[in-house]
């Protein structure tokens, strides 16, 4: 299959893997999606196989970046559709009705998993809370913050020990004023029976639960986080476009759509760029692609190795290769926004969030923003799934039928003869039912879990 016509490369819809088109000589540029993925290390003979032993990135330390804009044509998008979702008494609206366990430090994290069990609520383990200084401290706090206040939980109850620097008290005053109907606070060392004192308050944050029904709510409500792991060389061809589609179709009716990973944005990050609402969110894209970089580079790291074994095997070679496949998810619409670790989605339209790749990091991340639910493709299957609906969908139809108990929605239908309008109305359809209430995988599984980047010193 030949997905541009300006590519001298074609991908085997068996395989996955990459074939010259045409006889490419050693330094020239081998095109796949219409742009560069790298140059040939050495002559490369039509039909032959171009994978790692024959091609190598192009991209290469910290650039500049000049403004140059292009026109962004509007989406023309039927938008009279709802979804049934909560209503909460702030204004914001969910598509959980949950009661969640936050907890202020790792040390309780086995607490919270007692009273989750004893009473259905759910609870996120993670390791820190405390003995963190600095930017650490803060990403801890602004996650954890993002998830208390997050509008698929009905009712929230921070647990905390007592003793950490990310305390009850602390982080009462970092997450600001609540509802105190909504949420509830306990330190585990202030109670004589933790776990006892803990069930009861969940009960009773499930009535409070209890007093909020499904509703019409307009499309223009929902935000959708978009994220892809496990990709294979078919995820840049279906699932990631189809993904983009939908974002596309999203952001015209004023929806939301959060894309992040941004080391796979690295090698078509200008084309984000050229799709900047305006000068002040392309200043925002370059330092994120920048302070990124630098991050790769303060550690000594190499700023362009990424594609992961499972993407090598699968027919990805270079970052380049990877990221253009991993932009589609963010459609062709202008970039709204770019947020940090722990900002909220305010913006209607295509977001950017920043924030590695790592699945369980960002599927954490895109939920702190408020995504409602986070778009997952893959191409070789994973069973992670975030605090939100996670929908799985996978780039081939092989992956859909063996893995049944992971994956929700086939792209690979594209690959069989069924348009990408097509496909983006089942998926359009399908979002909406998960935000009116149909279980996802992950959510069937209880797959369901947390982790907060990190970045500097444990004391």
């Amino acid at each position: 299959m030949r997905i541009d016509p300006r590519d001298n490369v074609e991908v085997s819809l068996e395989t996955g893997h990459k074939t010259a088109l045409t006889d490419i000589k050693e330094g020239e540029n081998i095109i796949k999606y219409g742009f560069p993925i790298g140059r040939a290390t050495r002559d490369i003979k039509k039909g032959e196989l171009v994978h790692t032993h024959n091609l190598k990135t192009n991209l290469e330390g910290v650039v500049e970046y000049t403004y140059t804009p292009r026109e962004i044509k509007e989406q023309e998008t039927d938008c009279v559709r709802t979804f049934m979702g909560y209503q909460r008494e702030d204004g914001s609206v969910g598509i959980r009705n949950e009661v969640w366990i936050i907890n202020t430090v790792g040390c309780v994290n086995k607490v919270a998993q007692r009273i989750a069990e004893k009473t259905g609520a759910e609870s996120f383990a993670h390791p820190f809370g405390c003995s963190q200084l600095g930017d650490d401290f803060e990403y801890t706090q602004k996650i954890l913050k993002g998830l208390v206040n997050h509008p698929n939980a009905a009712g929230v109850l921070v647990l905390g020990l007592g003793c950490e620097n990310n305390n009850i008290e602390v982080f009462k005053k970092f997450v600001g004023e609540v509802s105190k109907d909504r949420v509830k606070l306990l330190c585990a060392q202030d109670s004589e029976d933790e776990i006892a004192e803990g069930i009861e308050i969940v009960k009773r944050l499930q009535k409070y639960a209890d007093t909020f029904k499904r509703r019409e709510i307009p499309v223009s409500r929902l935000k959708v986080g978009l994220k892809c792991g496990g990709s294979d060389a078919f995820s840049g061809i279906t699932a990631n476009p189809l993904v983009g589609r939908f974002s596309d179709i999203l952001t015209s009716c004023g929806g939301s759509t959060v894309l992040t990973e941004v080391p796979e944005m690295f090698g078509a990050e200008t084309i984000l760029m050229e799709r900047a609402q305006n000068k002040e969110v392309f200043d925002k894209i370059v330092r994120l692609i920048n302070d990124f970089k630098n991050y790769f580079l303060r550690h000594n790291q190499v700023i362009y190795e990424n594609p992961s074994p499972g993407n090598k095997a699968g027919g990805i070679t270079t970052l380049e290769e990877k990221s253009l496949g991993c932009i589609q998810k963010g459609g062709s619409s202008a970039v709204v926004d770019v947020l940090d670790i722990g900002d909220t989605v305010v913006k209607s339209g295509l977001n950017l969030l920043n924030g590695p790749g790592n699945d369980i990091v960002a599927t954490t991340n895109l939920t702190a923003s408020g995504a409602h639910l986070i778009l997952f493709t893959t191409g070789r299957g994973t069973p992670v799934g975030a605090p939100v609906p996670t929908v799985k969908i996978s780039s081939n139809s092989r992956l859909f039928e063996s893995k049944p108990g992971w994956i929700d929605f086939d792209a690979g239908a594209l690959l069989s003869g069924k348009s990408l309008e097509q496909l983006s109305v089942e998926l359009f359809d399908y979002v909406l039912s998960v935000a009116s209430g149909e279980r996802t995988r992950n959510e069937i599984n209880g797959y369901k879990e947390i982790s907060i980047f990190k970045d500097g010193i444990i004391l």
